[in-house]
């Protein structure tokens, strides 16, 4: 039986270190340390970008070291056109506001290479179901039937 496979946004992983929110900050890392194994576990090469362009050296270094440590692969790029086609259409419906198309492409990397999840702390443009059916409505516009269910890393611990 194949593991589920799970797109992480750059907060799903970046709050490791958010020391400001100490909750979601302990979630995070116990889904790293105890879950994390689980799952087949995906980033885009933006957000290795934006990790890279963290400004603080020791919580980029942190970042990076959680990206091998969890051997987190890195999603080819054979389908670039396809995912940046996919967000302007999340963007041009209204699912996701122009200013933030960092959103849209997150969701339409996880759909394009169908992800089971894209995993997200950001609830206002991601992780939230009314969010999810909208995603879908322009997904199957598009013809993209595969579902992506969006969700917090707290939504995929179990026990």
């Amino acid at each position: 039986m194949r593991k589920p496979r799970i797109y992480l946004d750059t907060s799903a992983i970046s709050f490791v270190i958010a020391d400001d929110s100490p909750d979601f900050q302990g979630v995070t890392i116990d889904f790293f340390e105890n879950y994390a194994s689980r799952y087949d576990l995906f980033v885009s090469d933006m957000v290795l970008l934006e990790i890279e362009n963290h400004p603080d050296p020791v919580a980029r270094l942190r970042l990076k070291s959680v990206v091998s440590e969890n051997q987190i692969a890195t999603l080819p790029r054979d389908q670039d056109f396809e995912v940046r086609q996919l967000a302007f259409r999340y963007v041009e419906k209204g699912v996701v506001p122009p200013n933030k198309m960092e959103d849209a492409l997150h969701a339409a990397y996880a759909t394009v290479h169908e992800m089971d999840f894209l995993l997200s702390w950001n609830f206002k443009h991601l992780a939230n179901i009314r969010k999810e059916a909208r995603f879908l409505a322009v997904n199957v516009e598009e013809g993209c039937l595969h579902s992506l269910r969006l969700a917090s890393p707290m939504e995929v611990l179990d026990e």
